[in-house]
């Protein structure tokens, strides 16, 4: 490739999103090679109204590159972008569960059917996201190509004896598809210390004083203080109902913490055989898993190995090549 300059348009964020999206496309931006120029443009304006939607959709128009990366969330923006120099990233379809029929027709247009005509490339974390998204849309499925999110080469394996007796829990997320009310559920009773990353709602604050078990809660982390929860941590669980990808999986596999997660959707695809699998709508198979995590050691140090063999699919060279190989097919096309 020659001297490239490659738009990355950024979503403005809402002050209770999470940074996942940022703290990828940021990553991968570092990494690019020297003869491609990354511009990292965040819009002026939340994904919130027509007119704000209208606005930056015009925004994204002024500021085009020789080719434009849409990240994600603010998939309509490439309505007025040149299509054949145009990239969309779709990190899941979960809006779709919307209850409102008449929103999931907006959602499935705005953001779906006609930012996959107006792009030339689209771009998917998991061959789960991809098949939840050609259900949506009728295109060639060569069209949507997988490419799985990074793991920061400073998540490092981060040796600490296990906890047998009472172990801390890592929990990273709070929101609905977290599948919080069942975790708590299962670990009711269970001697462990449960670690929780995010908001809590007053309604888990309750259950977690009604089933008597430990917990400190924090958020807004940053990056450095995310890794120290994971050295200070025995187990991760990322238990949910939904996932486009699942990051603290392979965070977890790469500080060499065993993780259990759920066996829908992208969450099978990622771990590989390097966690424990249960189904996030059984309580009791959520907490048996958890009990042969702790009780099973020789169980336990097998997943911990073979999440480090897990993480050499998502180190950050290997998924830059495949973006420059998406750039590289733009300006041949």
């Amino acid at each position: 490739m020659g001297s490239l300059k490659i738009v990355f348009f950024y979503r403005k964020k809402r002050t209770f999103e999470n940074f996942s999206i940022e703290k990828v496309f940021d990553l991968i931006q570092s990494h690019l090679p020297s003869q491609i120029q990354p511009i990292r443009y965040s819009v002026s304006h939340e994904s919130s109204g027509f007119w704000k939607r209208l606005f930056i959709t015009w925004e994204a128009f002024r500021n085009q590159g020789d080719i434009n990366h849409v990240t994600g969330d603010i998939n309509f923006i490439t309505f007025l972008l040149k299509k054949r120099k145009t990239v969309l990233t779709i990190h899941d379809v979960g809006f779709m569960q919307h209850p409102n029929r008449i929103a999931r027709w907006l959602l499935n247009w705005f953001w779906i059917i006609l930012p996959v005509w107006r792009s030339q490339i689209v771009t998917v974390v998991s061959e789960a996201t991809k098949q939840e998204l050609l259900k949506y849309v009728n295109c060639k499925p060569d069209k949507i190509k997988v490419i799985y999110n990074p793991i920061d080469s400073s998540f490092k394996p981060l040796l600490k004896p296990f906890n047998k007796t009472r172990p801390t829990i890592l929990q990273l997320g709070t929101a609905p598809n977290k599948n919080i009310e069942r975790l708590l559920e299962a670990l009711k009773g269970l001697p462990c210390h449960l670690e929780m990353v995010g908001k809590l709602k007053p309604s888990l604050k309750s259950k977690l004083e009604e089933y008597g078990i430990s917990y400190t809660n924090s958020w807004e982390l940053s990056n450095e203080e995310i890794r120290e929860k994971y050295e200070a941590c025995d187990i991760v669980t990322l238990i949910s109902t939904y996932e486009g990808f699942g990051v603290p999986i392979v965070e977890s596999n790469a500080s060499g913490r065993v993780v259990i997660t759920s066996n829908v959707l992208s969450m099978p695809e990622v771990a590989g055989n390097a966690a424990h699998l249960v189904n996030p709508f059984d309580i009791e198979d959520m907490r048996k898993g958890i009990v042969k995590v702790i009780g099973d050691d020789t169980y336990r140090e097998r997943l911990i190995a073979d999440g480090f063999e897990n993480v050499k699919r998502f180190e950050v060279e290997k998924i830059v090549k495949e973006y420059c190989e998406v750039y590289d097919s733009l300006l041949n096309a």
